[in-house]
């Protein structure tokens, strides 16, 4: 693997164009310059296009047949024939959209319905559907607090929930990651009453790849009296026993007031949710913007997320084949000498030396079949270059053994210092 500089951009007329901009379009044009830069003109994850799909973890890029180890179908039922039949019998009924808000023309007999299955499988009295999981934490936590609250957060919570917080109009602080003691520090210099003050943190973060201490940081959360806000984005239908999260797989759930969720992982189509069990918080519908204000989802993506959610509660094998191959690919990685950031799981990172080895790492598992997502700095903690994969249910033996044989072949070069 070489250790030559990334390609330069050869593209001089457009640098050239930049520095004739000013202001917004100034910043914005540098931005794009560097970002040319450093990756080059040859394939990298900006400029992926995928041609056509196989199967939930089978697809063409670039005439290649690839198997996606960098999906979020960790169950695979983005190609279940029945969420895939229910969707088209919505589509045939209800036509391809809703064309208004929740709160306009857009609430329908499925909405309805959805909402009360995710109730359902949470043992919740109430749930609210959102258009996306971005919009999911952005209204839940901008319903719920506002000036004059506090919002204490996980330092390495999704960018959704940063721009929450940001948006809520609140005062936020980060606490140090998966960190009872930071939390309770912080619970204990916060100037506003206990009951003004919401806890946020995930139950699996999707960048290392691992489990929240969903217990122990609501525990300190609920001895001091504040809110605590759980997101299960990429824990649902993977842990606890009926496949609520992590935590339900930590016995936390007494102890958390609002879950969030979203149904691009596991459930396999795209929306989020929001499921609480104060019945105060259903004023929600009426103080969330982002429920107000957006088009509701499209009658086929409700059906589909309808019957993927009877799945997960109904077939726990789903769940632990998933388990099955999660561990073995990890386990598989780890004894050939890369370093993982967290235990086997569904989703994890590989650890990289540098923007170069990573990017040169994830060009040549591209050309050989594999697609991973490459993830680097900001969006990552403490400026690390990882590449990140996730393992669903749909993925076979064969492309376990395929991936593990090719990580074989690279790591001479890649582990090497």
């Amino acid at each position: 693997m070489s250790d030559s500089p990334v390609q330069q951009n050869t593209r001089p007329e457009a640098a050239a164009a930049t520095t004739q901009l000013s202001g917004i379009l100034r910043r914005v044009g540098m931005i794009g310059d560097m970002i040319d830069r450093s990756v080059g003109n040859a394939d990298h994850p900006l400029r992926i296009q995928i041609e056509r799909f196989d199967g939930p973890v089978q697809a063409v890029i670039d005439g290649r047949q690839t198997t996606l180890f960098g999906t979020n179908s960790y169950l695979g039922l983005n190609f279940d024939p029945r969420c895939i039949a229910a969707a088209e019998q919505a589509l045939r009924q209800w036509g391809t959209g809703s064309t208004a808000s929740r709160v306009a023309s857009g609430n329908q007999d499925g909405h309805v319905a959805l909402e009360r299955t995710i109730a359902k499988f949470y043992d919740r009295p109430d749930a609210i559907v959102f258009s996306t999981g971005f919009m999911a934490n952005m209204g839940t936590i901008c319903g719920l607090a506002s000036d004059g609250d506090l919002i204490l957060y996980d330092s390495h919570c999704h960018a959704s929930i940063i721009d929450a917080c940001r948006a809520s109009g609140a005062t936020f602080k980060p606490f140090k990651h998966n960190d009872p003691v930071d939390l309770d520090r912080l619970l204990k210099e916060a100037t506003v009453p206990a009951s003004r003050i919401l806890v946020v943190l995930e139950g699996l973060y999707s960048v290392w790849g691992d489990v929240g201490d969903v217990k122990g940081l609501a525990t300190v959360a609920k001895d001091h009296g504040a809110l605590v806000f759980v997101d299960e984005a990429h824990g649902l239908g993977l842990y606890g026993d009926n496949g609520r999260g992590v935590t339900e797989a930590q016995g936390a759930e007494h102890l958390v007031d609002a879950i969030v969720g979203t149904f691009s992982k596991s459930v396999g189509v795209i929306g989020g949710y929001c499921v609480t069990m104060h019945p105060a918080l259903k004023s929600l519908r009426f103080l969330a913007r982002a429920y107000l204000y957006t088009a509701s989802l499209p009658p086929a993506v409700v059906a589909s997320a309808r019957t993927a959610i009877e799945i997960i509660a109904s077939e726990p094998g789903l769940r632990a084949e998933m388990w099955r191959k999660a561990e073995r690919f990890c386990l598989g990685v780890e004894a050939l000498g890369y370093s993982l950031c967290a235990a086997p799981g569904p989703v994890g990172s590989i650890r990289m030396r540098g923007l170069v080895q990573g990017m040169d790492f994830w060009r040549d598992l591209l050309a050989r079949g594999i697609y991973v997502n490459l993830l680097i700095p900001p969006a990552t903690p403490a400026g690390e270059v990882l590449l990140r994969f996730s393992v669903s249910a749909a993925h076979t033996d064969a492309d376990i053994d395929k991936f593990l044989d090719i990580m074989r072949e690279m790591a001479p070069r890649a582990i090497s210092a």
